[in-house]
């Protein structure tokens, strides 16, 4: 998130004001306290163990959800809403990423047991996670490049780290059963920092357009826009000022013009 925004800021002229780099710091905390409380990798050695792990109910339920919330992105919701709406295609993303992160997972333990000697090759699961991480990448690059050419570079990452980090993190409780170990402090830490993450992303993205810096941000803070004044299209009322009287000892004086 902070080398997206700055780069961009540096790179390609986009903005990025005093709140943006307060939100690149608060994200880069919030992303620090995650990785202190992370939770614990839990030990699958083997393929027939992924595999087992694939075929729970609560996984292949959780996969069909994911499958039709993609399949209801990209052929619905993409081609109205995709070029006016940032989350559509970073959604289409991180929704994918949940199987990418899996079939790296699962092709980690492939590799694993081909340099142990193992029959890799001839287990069917090999197979389907090369074709699985094949198909979800070629799909996250095709729609993140499509909302990089239409939205602001500082934007597009932070919301696509929040949004695939929440997918990871359900992906790897639902598979995994990664935070079944771990301490309330752990819990509580890990919480807590995704939403530092979550602030400093809404910090960087909604005050993306105010004119903010350290050398005008007491002018910013005290600058007021006062009232605008109803004229009517007949009737002009303007205002008699008389610096010598004060204002609280005589009524203010108006003339009517007609």
């Amino acid at each position: 998130v902070p080398c997206s925004a700055i780069l961009s800021s540096y790179l390609l002229g986009e903005r990025l004001n005093l709140l943006g780099k307060l939100g690149c710091l608060l994200s880069l905390v919030g992303s620090t306290v995650m990785v202190i409380h992370a939770p614990e990798d839990e030990k699958v050695t083997t393929l027939e163990e992924m595999t087992s792990k694939l075929k729970e109910p609560g996984f292949l339920a959780y996969a069909a959800i994911l499958l039709a919330l993609c399949f209801l992105l990209i052929f619905y919701l993409a081609p109205r809403y995709g070029q006016s709406n940032i989350l559509i295609y970073l959604t289409i993303c991180s929704v994918i990423g949940a199987f990418s992160v899996s079939s790296v997972k699962g092709l980690g333990i492939a590799i694993k047991g081909f340099f142990a000697g193992q029959p890799v090759l001839q287990h069917p699961l090999t197979w389907i996670l090369v074709i699985t991480l094949v198909a979800s990448i070629t799909t996250q690059i095709n729609y993140l490049n499509k909302s990089l050419d239409i939205f602001n570079t500082s934007l597009v990452f932070p919301i696509y780290y929040v949004l695939f980090t929440t997918i990871v993190i359900t992906t790897s409780i639902i598979l995994f059963k990664e935070w079944v170990a771990m301490t309330v402090v752990d819990i509580i830490g890990t919480v807590c920092g995704f939403l530092t993450i979550i602030l400093g992303v809404f910090l960087l993205h909604a005050f993306k357009d105010m004119d903010v810096s350290l050398g005008n941000l007491p002018q910013v803070l005290q600058n007021e826009q006062p009232a605008p004044v109803t004229r009517d299209d007949k009737n002009i009322l303007i205002e008699v000022d008389n610096s010598s009287i004060a204002p609280e000892d005589k009524p203010k004086v108006f003339v009517l013009y007609t």
